[in-house]
């Protein structure tokens, strides 16, 4: 029952995260974020003019504030559509220099590497991502969410043993600051590709992104999995799927379904199976009544 995640591989809309600069949490921040999380898209632009504004006083010029709010005002559609992608990477560049590292840093090279991702700019997209990184100072969530969308860009474009590593690195990375949902998605991508080829001899994720090195030229590659990779990925699966199994739509559990029968690991089948009277995905049902 081989499924694929329910997480869409189309083209996501730019990222944005409530996220305000650590040394500006002012009363007008919050009350913008307020706003923003309750749909009030008008009277957050409004506000957000007067943060602006504030921003650019020359006695206090608030060099990172004026970035954040210029960059979420580009992603609420408050200046035009051809100027979104000059105003992201004036936002990178002006936040790389007074701020270089910070999470705001990072959501800013997030953004833009939605945006030419969105604007079919693969390549500049993985470019962008790979400058957060912890030589950066970036924090690990942001580190392990730019490693995610890197390996979706790389498998959209067929490229598969680096987008396998760069999914299993997002895995563990989500995984370590305790991002279990974002890190079941990495596991479920993951386990959608490295189930088409096993190879028990073949190298495990870690050994080879301990042994990955620059490719002489670009190339589309493919590489079997190692299984024991694949039962730490099930195992990332289970313990968040199986809290709770209801939902129409459970890709997670039928790729589990299909590790179990192409391992023969009846256990995972069986930890399924005894949840089956709380099923409501019909394809699972069927499955497992077969």
């Amino acid at each position: 029952m081989k499924k694929k995640p329910s997480i869409s591989r189309g083209r996501d809309p730019l990222m944005r995260k409530g996220t305000s600069p650590t040394d500006s949490s002012t009363v007008d921040s919050v009350a913008f974020q307020t706003l923003i999380s309750e749909g009030k898209t008008e009277q957050a632009l409004k506000l957000s003019e007067e943060i602006l504004e504030k921003s650019r006083k020359l006695t206090n010029r608030n060099f990172v504030g004026e970035a954040w709010i210029r960059m979420e005002r580009a992603l609420l559609g408050a200046i035009n559509l051809e100027d979104v992608g000059n105003e992201l990477r004036w936002c990178v560049d002006r936040l790389a220099s007074v701020s270089p590292g910070s999470p705001l840093h990072g959501l800013s090279l997030l953004n833009l590497a939605a945006w030419h991702r969105n604007s079919n700019e693969e390549m500049m997209a993985l470019v962008t991502l790979s400058e957060i990184s912890s030589d950066s100072g970036h924090p690990v969530d942001l580190i392990g969410l730019s490693r995610l969308e890197s390996g979706r860009i790389l498998v959209e474009i067929g490229d598969i043993e680096p987008a396998m590593r760069h999914l299993w690195m997002a895995m563990r990375r989500l995984s370590s600051v305790e991002m279990p949902a974002e890190a079941v998605v990495c596991a479920m991508e993951w386990l959608d590709l490295a189930l088409d080829d096993i190879d028990p001899d073949s190298p495990t994720m870690d050994e080879r992104i301990v042994n990955a090195k620059p490719r002489e030229s670009p190339g589309m590659t493919l590489s079997p999995s190692n299984p024991s990779d694949i039962r730490e990925s099930v195992e990332i699966i289970l313990s968040n799927g199986l809290r709770d199994v209801s939902g129409v739509r459970r890709d997670d559990l039928g790729l589990v379904l299909d590790a179990s029968d192409a391992l023969g690991e009846p256990l995972w089948r069986e930890s399924i199976e005894e949840r089956q009277r709380e099923i409501q995905d019909s394809r699972l049902i069927e499955v497992l009544q077969s």
